[in-house]
């Protein structure tokens, strides 16, 4: 029988080699944001040399801007699907090379693999892990959403080595034996710090705050308003953590004693996620860490398992709200800029909670410049949304709204009561004019 480190030396090869086990029609999902292999996506165009076609990868944030995202000779060899745009993402869309799948975190791979077993593809992941322990194991580091879920279905298995890559805890475990090609690196982890939020994230962070009780199992996700959140939170006691990112802010509130994961009903003692991305800080922290759980999406996000967890609170962002209390969270000027992401089942989740709330925040206007270079303010509290945006949270869903200038609580109100609370929070330069076009829609 192999020896631990021998059956580690026999699948280490170069990532070239390592691509030369995909075949004809393979599905390729990639690790997401932090977690892709950046040294085997950066070589995926090897596959016009191998020979293979009709194959797709799948992505999800991807933080590069990879050879093969541009490179129009990879149809038909390698056709890319995305499940949540990045800036490099919306670059390809724009010449045609790569296509969203509209998604929900936790049913979406259970579709795209009922739709391969149909059409008798392979699945393959593809990831970075932290490298191997004593017992054999490697682990998925930072992104555990779809990753383990794909390894048990029989998924071909190639990993990216990294010794700057933490080791974490749940369903990030991956054993020697399971591991079909190992390609070692050692290139530096991504690094995202924190970055300052305005006066107006503060005010409704301390809104969003207000609606959070002692107590509460908090979903929080990145950006100015989320950090401007949890700085309110630490006066909180005995708030859990349940979420899908794990973030350096929620470390200031374990620290700080306002998170102790003691109430939360499901999984006490312990603070659950999917993925992570941030600081040097973050990494250290989760690195060894148990109480830190990396459970896949599939879990985490699922209203069922949210419906577990006490008093819990989602907190998600929109782009733009219409009357009725339609989100559009992803579309800007009707072409996708990122994804659903766990934003509609964790808005649903949070309603079969015991005392849960869901939280859409969003500032109540944006700015554009016309062809002058003036700045021109625009209300994101809408009449209707705008010509074929996607609605992420539909008005079924929706239920508490907030913004620098208050917050709608619209659950069980119909649409006039609906209209009336939102113009409440919008800018006050709109108001007027929104009530105009509610009498002109007839929705009040």
């Amino acid at each position: 029988m192999k020896t631990i480190k021998e059956l580690y030396d026999e699948k280490v090869m170069a990532a070239e080699k390592a691509l030369e086990l995909i075949k004809d029609g393979d599905y390729i999902f990639s690790a997401q944001a932090a977690g892709e292999p950046a040294a085997i996506l950066s070589k995926m165009q090897h596959l016009k040399e191998t020979g293979v076609k009709g194959c797709n990868i799948n992505t999800c944030l991807p933080l590069q801007d990879y050879p093969i995202f541009k490179d129009p000779e990879m149809k038909g060899i390698l056709d890319h699907n995305g499940w949540f745009f990045s800036k490099a993402l919306r670059e390809a869309h724009e010449d045609k090379l790569v296509s969203a799948i509209p998604q929900s975190s936790t049913s979406i791979l259970r579709k795209v693999l009922s739709r391969l077993e149909y059409e008798k593809r392979r699945p393959v992941v593809i990831a970075t892990v932290s490298p191997m322990d004593e017992h054999g194991y490697l682990s998925l580091s930072v992104s555990a959403i779809y990753e383990r879920d794909l390894i048990d279905k029989g998924a071909l298995v190639l990993l990216e080595v990294n010794p700057n890559f933490p080791r974490t805890f749940g369903d990030s475990q991956v054993h020697i034996s399971e591991v079909d090609a190992l390609v070692e690196s050692d290139r530096e982890i991504p690094i995202a710090n924190l970055a300052p939020y305005t006066d107006v994230d503060a005010t409704i962070g301390k809104n969003i705050a207000d609606l959070i009780e002692d107590g509460s199992t908090i979903q929080l996700g990145i950006g100015n308003i989320p950090n401007a959140v949890a700085h309110e939170l630490r006066n909180k006691k005995h708030l859990g953590i349940h979420t899908e990112m794990f973030t350096e802010t929620m470390i200031d509130l374990i620290e700080c004693g306002a998170v102790d994961n003691s109430q939360k009903g499901l999984l006490n003692g312990y603070s659950v996620c999917s993925f992570t991305m941030g600081s040097k800080r973050l990494y250290d922290y989760i690195n060894d860490n148990p109480s830190v759980l990396f459970k896949s999406c599939t879990f985490t996000n699922d209203p069922y398992t949210i419906g577990l967890c006490n008093k819990f609170v989602s907190i998600n962002a929109t782009l733009e709200i219409d009357l009725m209390g339609q989100c559009a969270s992803e579309t800007v000027g009707g072409l996708q800029w990122s994804g659903t992401g766990g934003q509609s089942e964790t808005v649903q989740g949070s309603q079969m909670s015991e005392g849960g709330k869901s939280i859409i925040a969003m500032h109540s206007t944006y700015t554009t410049k016309d062809e002058n270079g003036k700045e021109v303010l625009h209300s994101k509290i809408v009449p209707y949304l705008h010509r074929n945006a996607a609605v992420t949270t539909s008005r079924n869903d929706v239920d508490y709204v907030v913004t620098e200038y208050g917050v709608a609580w619209l659950r069980g109100l119909n649409i006039s009561e609906r209209v009336e609370e939102l113009i409440k929070i919008a800018h006050p330069d709109f108001r007027e004019e929104l009530k105009k076009q509610a009498e002109e829609l007839k929705l009040w």
